[in-house]
């Protein structure tokens, strides 16, 4: 019996930002998780990325009504850092990756081989999806330095979202950052939340975001959108522009009845320092908090 010839689909984007920022944002785990899927009804709720020549990766992708969803997985073969990654799935086909700087921009190719059970084109489509939202992520991301963090509660994740969230305790594990922190708004997906809080020279200051997901007991994603400054919520001009498209994402796992809870926040380069020195602590004091 003749075998049957392979077919490989080609699809690609041009990206307006460096190619170290592009690998740095294809390859990483906390930001896989927030273009690799294809329509907004899908998500992609974890990944993990061993990017090495040998390693493995496998991401999780799925509906977000739960209906449906499947791990994505495979091993890598060739990896050349800023330039190539060659792939093989679990199923045997092969992909490869290209990522060509000229400038500024990085042009990204993917060729990957066709499966046998849907149509070549839903398939081109499909794969098409998922890079245009990796350059709509890329590119709103490229003036950003995303800072991560983890640590374990001994709670469930029902508890730690359900407390986290709770505005009676907002106030005792955010006070790390502002004395007076709080929040106006509602945590339902597509509404505005506010948080401020009032500085040293008595004025009143904050982040406006609009929470883009809001899965309960495993996702909470918010955009930042606007600034309170004065007290007054504004939404344009060159001092919105440095936040605005930022995230912060809150990722509940849970780990034998423990609560794994991962933060990913998106912060310009001259607050890195004070988030990396802030937050460890404010998530200290919410495991206390989830733990008596």
């Amino acid at each position: 019996m003749q075998k049957k010839e392979k077919t490989f689909i080609t699809v690609s984007t041009k990206i307006e930002a460096p190619v170290q920022k592009v690998w740095d944002l294809w390859t990483q785990p906390n930001h896989i998780i927030n273009w690799n899927f294809a329509s907004d009804d899908w998500h992609c709720p974890w990944a993990k990325n061993d990017i090495r020549e040998g390693g493995k990766f496998i991401w999780r992708m799925e509906a977000k009504d739960g209906t449906f969803g499947f791990d994505f997985s495979g091993g890598y073969d060739l990896i050349k850092e800023n330039e190539q990654i060659e792939e093989t799935l679990d199923d045997e086909r092969k992909v490869k990756i290209t990522f060509r700087e000229e400038g500024d921009q990085t042009y990204v190719t993917e060729v990957f081989e066709a499966e046998t059970q849907n149509p070549l084109e839903m398939q081109k489509a499909g794969w098409q999806a998922i890079l245009d939202n990796f350059k709509k992520h890329a590119e709103a991301n490229a003036k950003f330095e995303r800072v991560h963090f983890e640590i374990e509660i001994e709670a469930n994740p029902e508890k730690v979202y359900t407390t986290m969230l709770d505005k009676k305790y907002w106030k005792d594990w955010t006070y790390i950052f502002n004395p007076t922190s709080d929040f106006l708004g509602s945590w339902e997906k597509g509404e505005k939340i506010v948080f401020f809080g009032t500085g040293e020279d008595g004025k009143t200051g904050g982040m406006v975001g609009i929470i883009e997901d809001n899965i309960s007991n495993q996702l909470v994603n918010i955009c930042y959108v606007g600034i309170i400054k004065d007290g007054k919520e504004i939404t344009e001009g060159p001092e919105v522009d440095k936040w605005a498209g930022g995230h912060e994402i809150y990722t509940f796992e849970d780990k034998n009845g423990n609560t794994l809870l991962k933060v990913d926040f998106d912060s310009t380069s001259d607050f890195k320092k004070y988030f990396t020195e802030t937050y460890p602590k404010a998530l200290e004091q919410l495991k206390t908090i989830c733990e008596q």
